[in-house]
């Protein structure tokens, strides 16, 4: 004899009250609670480094950047999740949120979600305008920005030595500042 096991499905509303009392930051996905795996030292210092020179830079303009604890409503999708770095130009948008920019620290566990569905998801935000993938391994980073025809341009960097141009924010940085003090022999760490 099987057993059929029955998966729940909570509402938006739900999430949010479970949230708001959970001892660890869960996203939810079109109905289902997905637990969010514990980060690694060297996700939390590409992280940590990459807000602090985004911050700093833009200190005094009319940009907001927020850092991994604030929760994202993607309402097309039926997503909330938490963006590892992510800038507002204007006033933020709660019920909604109207980020131009978002930065994810790529995770072994994560990884193609982040480069596939999430990506597709971030897309339906009309102001949403840049996507930077930082990999956590190795000097290594993903950019998408998008054009005035709606396309998507990819460009690739490596190499500590490289320099991250912004596209949508006055903004650079050398791949060694944001992966500074990162040990990459401690890969193991991660789940």
């Amino acid at each position: 004899m099987q057993l059929q096991t029955h998966k729940r499905y909570y509402t938006p509303e739900e999430y949010l009250e479970l949230e708001e009392k959970a001892e660890y930051k869960s996203e939810y996905r079109d109905g289902e609670i997905i637990s969010m795996t514990d980060g690694t030292t060297n996700h939390n210092k590409i992280t940590g480094n990459f807000y602090a020179y985004l911050k700093f830079a833009l200190k005094g303009k009319k940009y907001d950047v927020y850092i991994s604890d604030v929760r994202l409503w993607i309402p097309r999708y039926r997503q909330y999740t938490y963006p590892d770095v992510m800038v507002i130009e204007g006033e933020p948008i709660y019920t909604g949120m109207n980020p131009s920019l978002i930065v994810e620290v790529l995770s072994k566990s994560t990884k193609n979600y982040d480069q596939g569905d999430k990506f597709l998801y971030y897309r339906s935000i009309p102001e949403f305008q840049e996507y930077i993938l930082i990999d956590q391994y190795g000097h290594h980073v993903m950019q998408y920005v998008k054009t005035d025809r709606s396309q998507w341009l990819f460009s690739e960097l490596e190499g500590n030595s490289a320099t991250l141009l912004l596209q949508t924010i006055d903004f650079k940085i050398q791949l060694s500042d944001f992966y500074e003090k990162v040990n990459f022999a401690d890969t193991d760490e991660e789940n």
